[in-house]
C-alpha cells in the first residue's frame, strides 16, 4: 500500500513555529477546566501546560499574590538568576532575558553544581552537591531570581538562608521534582514570605522552572508595552 507522509498536509498549509505556538494556546484556552487564576497568572500556567500538556498542573501551580510583580521588576531591573542544574540555564533563552533587560549576559545566569570546589564540599560531607552550589551562591541570592527543576536539597538550603540569615529572593521559582525531600521543601519556601511561583507535591523539573520565567519575561515586557 502507498502510504504519503503528513507532512505533505503541513507544507500544503503552511503553519509559521509562531502560528502552531498561537493555535497551540487557543487549543488551551478551549480545553482548560475551570480555573481561578488571575489573567497574569494564566499566561504561566498556560505556559506550562503548553510545555508538558498536562491540564493537571492547573490543581497544582500556586503563586504568592506578589509573585508577578515582583519577578517582573526583578527582570527588568537586570536581576542575577540562579538554577539549581545546568540544565536550565542550557534552557533560559538570553534574548528573552534581554528583552526585557538588555544588560543580561551569559554570566547573569549561574549554576555551580558542576564547579570543581563544589564537588569536592559534597565528596568530603557526603551531602549532595546541590547542597553547596546554593551556598556558593548566597551572594547573589538576596534580591536574585532563583530557579529550582531538580534539586529540593537546594532549596531546603534556601529556605534555611531565609529563616536563619534574613534572605530575601525577588523570586523562588519552586519546582524540584522528585520523591525525597521535594513535597517537605517546597511546602517550607511557601510558608516563608517571599514571592514564589511553586508546583505543589512530587511533580516539577527543569523545564517547567524555564518555561515558568519565560513566561515572567513576557509578562515584564507587556507591562513596559514591548509586547502585546
Amino acid at each position: 500500500m502507498t502510504r504519503t507522509p503528513l507532512l505533505h498536509s503541513l507544507l500544503a498549509r503552511p503553519l509559521s513555529g509562531e502560528q502552531i505556538e498561537e493555535r497551540s494556546f487557543a487549543c488551551i484556552d478551549q480545553l482548560a477546566p475551570e480555573h481561578g487564576f488571575l489573567p497574569d497568572q494564566w499566561q504561566v500556567v498556560r505556559r506550562l501546560i503548553h510545555t508538558t500538556a498536562d491540564f493537571g498542573l492547573t490543581e497544582l501551580i500556586r503563586f504568592s499574590p506578589d509573585a508577578l510583580t515582583a519577578g517582573a521588576a526583578a527582570l527588568q531591573a537586570g536581576r542575577p538568576v540562579f538554577s539549581d542544574s545546568n540544565m536550565i540555564r542550557s534552557g533560559l533563552s538570553l534574548p528573552r532575558l534581554r528583552s526585557v533587560c538588555p544588560a543580561y549576559g551569559p554570566e547573569s545566569v549561574c549554576c555551580h553544581v558542576a564547579d570543581a570546589d563544589v564537588a569536592e564540599e559534597a565528596r568530603q560531607s557526603g551531602l549532595p552537591r546541590s547542597l553547596f552550589a546554593m551556598r556558593k551562591a548566597r551572594s547573589m541570592a538576596d534580591g536574585g531570581i532563583l530557579l529550582f527543576g531538580n534539586a529540593p536539597v537546594a532549596l531546603l538550603e534556601l529556605n534555611r538562608m531565609i529563616i536563619e540569615e534574613g534572605i530575601r529572593p525577588a523570586l523562588v521559582v519552586a519546582m524540584p521534582v522528585g520523591f525525597v525531600h521535594v513535597i517537605e521543601s517546597k511546602e517550607e519556601l511557601m510558608e516563608l514570605g517571599v514571592p514564589f511561583i511553586a508546583i505543589t507535591g512530587r511533580r516539577g523539573g527543569s523545564p517547567l522552572a524555564v518555561a515558568t520565567l519565560h513566561a515572567v519575561c513576557s509578562i515584564a515586557n507587556q507591562q513596559e508595552g514591548k509586547e502585546p
